[in-house]
């Protein structure tokens, strides 16, 4: 493990984190109206380091992937790694609105997981693209 490919993946993963709140904050915003939602300073200052803190802790968590061991729990390791990430920094920041009831909490739990299934289903396909593409120069 290099210090290059640390760096690599903890600024891969601070885009990441800050590219899916700012979505996130934009489909809040389209949902309840525009020129309804205001964000404080003081949230938009935890969203930037918050979604920082959870990218990096699902990108650093990606090293898994170094390993021999079987996809399925690699995937199982980092998922586990980063949703509990994210889940403490949720609860923290109050992002998951705990008093509001256990249907809420579970709604905001599985959006979290689609969010994460879907990117993660997308960095595989582009991996493996990338992969199949060097083999196809290889050949």
């Amino acid at each position: 493990m290099k210090i290059a490919d640390i760096i690599k993946r903890l600024a891969l993963g601070a885009f990441v984190g800050c590219f899916i709140v700012s979505l996130i904050e934009v489909l809040i915003a389209l949902q309840s109206g525009p020129q309804v939602v205001s964000f404080s300073g003081y949230d938009v200052i935890n969203a930037f380091f918050g979604s920082i803190v959870i990218g990096w802790a699902f990108s650093l968590s990606g090293f898994v992937y170094d390993n021999d061991w079987p996809l399925p729990f690699q995937v199982i390791f980092q998922m586990a790694i980063g949703l509990t990430v994210l889940f403490a920094v949720a609860i923290y920041l109050t992002w998951m609105p705990l008093n509001l009831g256990i249907s809420i909490i579970l709604e905001w739990i599985l959006i979290s997981v689609i969010f994460a299934v879907i990117f993660w289903l997308g960095f595989y396909i582009y991996y493996y693209l990338e992969a199949k593409d060097i083999n196809q120069k290889l050949e």
